[in-house]
């Protein structure tokens, strides 16, 4: 595991069922009826560089990366499969490990409920400006306790018949998002190569749903066709009552048109998990945006949540050891 670090930043996950995968102990060595020495390495810290994972993948046949970008044409010819902790495998050149003969693969659909969650987390909080409240309160400004006059300057708005335009959305999470969305009596787009019109969402195409949506979700793997999707072109045909919410991959909005648009007022504000830099720059604007919510990806974050990860990166492990492998990632 060469950023282990990044899955167990508050010492709260065990490891034991990937050593049980392979008949280790965690970070010790084991002996197999045949000789042959077995050995969980894991590696404390969250984003090595592509030398040093490079370097601990040293006569390993299996590497467990996090979100860190891997060289695959620096990997030594010991490893045969790489396993993403994880959805998005954008860090890893599937094309190249094909040519090599290394097996790629995922974990698809370990943080379906907890990113669903978080998505509606996001609605809900907008709807009553809940951060704007509590920031002003805690900056000494209680106006909103004292008199109409100082809760006036909040927008607040139930989540009944409100419109949620999910970009990608016809896999687990948008799925998810869509059922919950629809036990708060919300009306959902989805917009999707493979949409069709279900009694839980009305498939309709990018425009449509970004002119029709009071918020808009973003559930599409980052590549080649979604990089930079969300630019001011796609903003402005926005309600600029509209909100934006983020919780797949930062890249798939051009962020300085965002931050132009939210300035600008032509939408009204964006709650964003993820972000085009992580973390964003010291001197990003975001930060200090009223009407953002920024939060350190934290959609996968949650303690079951990990724990989900790690035991089902096992089963990844223990399926490819056996022949039987899943959760196989192709070329595009």
């Amino acid at each position: 595991m060469v950023n282990a670090k990044r899955l167990n930043f508050d010492d709260t996950v065990d490891f034991s069922s990937i050593a049980r995968a392979i008949g280790a102990s965690v970070a010790g060595k084991t002996v197999d009826d045949d000789g042959n020495d077995t050995e969980l390495l894991v590696y404390d810290d969250a984003s090595p560089d592509e030398e040093e994972i490079a370097s601990r993948a040293s006569m390993c046949d299996v590497i467990v990366t996090k979100e860190v970008e891997v060289d695959i044409k620096r990997l030594p010819d010991s490893v045969r499969l790489v396993c993403e902790a994880g959805t998005g495998y954008n860090n890893i050149d599937v094309a190249e490990a094909a040519r090599r003969g290394v097996t790629v693969c995922n974990v698809p659909a370990y943080s379906t409920d907890a990113v669903a969650q978080l998505v509606i987390t996001f609605v809900l909080s907008l709807n009553v400006s809940l951060v704007e409240q509590h920031r002003a309160l805690h900056a000494g400004d209680r106006s909103h306790f004292q008199s109409f006059e100082g809760l006036g300057k909040y927008s607040m708005r139930e989540a009944e018949q409100k419109v949620i335009g999910l970009v990608g959305g016809t896999g687990a999470i948008g799925a998810k998002v869509a059922q919950l969305a629809n036990a708060l009596g919300m009306k959902v787009l989805v917009c999707s190569r493979s949409a069709t019109s279900t009694k839980e969402w009305d498939a309709v195409t990018l425009d449509e749903l970004l002119a029709r949506s009071d918020f808009v979700s973003l559930h599409c793997p980052l590549n080649e066709h979604t990089r930079g999707l969300i630019d001011l072109r796609a903003l402005a045909k926005m309600k600029p009552t509209a909100r934006i919410i983020n919780t797949a991959r930062g890249a798939l909005i051009v962020e300085a048109d965002l931050i132009y648009a939210l300035e600008a007022k032509i939408i009204a504000g964006a709650a964003l998990d993820v972000q085009e830099c992580e973390p964003p720059r010291d001197d990003s604007p975001l930060y200090s945006m009223p009407q953002v919510y920024l939060t350190p990806h934290i959609g996968w974050k949650r303690i079951e949540t990990r724990q989900r990860l790690v035991d089902s990166v096992a089963t990844t492990i223990a399926r490819y050891l056996a022949g039987n492998p899943i959760n196989v990632v192709s070329p595009r």
